[in-house]
């Protein structure tokens, strides 16, 4: 079942002699349970294409469906609403609250959607992510992957359509990042969840099931992993 539909998306800054495409007819679609890694080099265009999908920032022309739903036709309310519900961001520096602890920020997604957390998923999750040890631990008291963990937490919490994991091993060590990686796997695999991935290292997108390439705003390679 298709989860994501890219149709010529197009994001230009600046105008005149100052214009530059960060994004250049950008089409691909995504089946929900997929994982796939966006490779590219700093400045090709990836992490816009990813704050595009995740309705942080809108293109400047194009389409981005979800579910079915097209998502830059929706208001500033609903959208908002899109980015609690839908979708999961796993950012390169976790962006935890730092007066939560553990628990309190994987469920925040949650509470801001006036929901009460399902304790048997939270606690499944605690325990999936190994930090049973950690629940009342403040993010200060955490080493960097045990913090990149509650923010896998935090993204997964409300089941959401796309989770979107922009360079999520970029600020850890290789053991730490071998680690966040397997845990993505295993989400992708354990909860059937539909993962894009960002990244510029082509090794660490070998994880994944399929390995979209761009270059200046463009797509050059979409391919299964072997």
């Amino acid at each position: 079942m298709e989860i994501l539909k890219v149709e010529n998306l197009c994001k230009t800054y600046g105008k005149g002699d100052t214009e530059v495409k960060a994004l250049d007819h950008i089409s691909f679609r995504v089946e929900k349970g997929e994982f796939v890694a966006i490779v590219g080099a700093s400045g090709s265009g990836k992490s816009t294409l990813l704050h595009i999908l995740g309705g942080v920032d809108r293109p400047t022309s194009g389409k981005v469906y979800v579910g079915g739903e097209d998502v830059y036709q929706l208001n500033e309310t609903n959208l908002a609403i899109f980015r609690r519900r839908q979708v999961g961001l796993i950012y390169q520096f976790y962006n935890l609250i730092p007066i939560l602890n553990v628990a309190e920020n994987m469920t925040l997604p949650i509470l801001l959607d006036s929901k009460k957390p399902d304790e048997n998923y939270l606690n499944e999750l605690i325990e999936t992510l190994g930090l049973q040890h950690r629940v009342s631990h403040l993010p200060n008291e955490l080493s960097g992957g045990q913090q990149q963990r509650v923010s896998i937490g935090r993204a997964l919490m409300n089941h959401p359509a796309l989770l979107l994991a922009d360079e999520p091993t970029g600020n850890l060590d290789s053991k730490s990042s071998q680690e966040i990686i397997e845990l993505l796997k295993l989400s992708n695999e354990k909860y059937k969840q539909t993962i894009i991935m960002i990244t510029h290292d082509h090794e660490l997108a070998l994880n994944a099931g399929r390995i979209i390439t761009i270059e200046d705003g463009k797509i050059i390679s979409d391919e299964l992993v072997k």
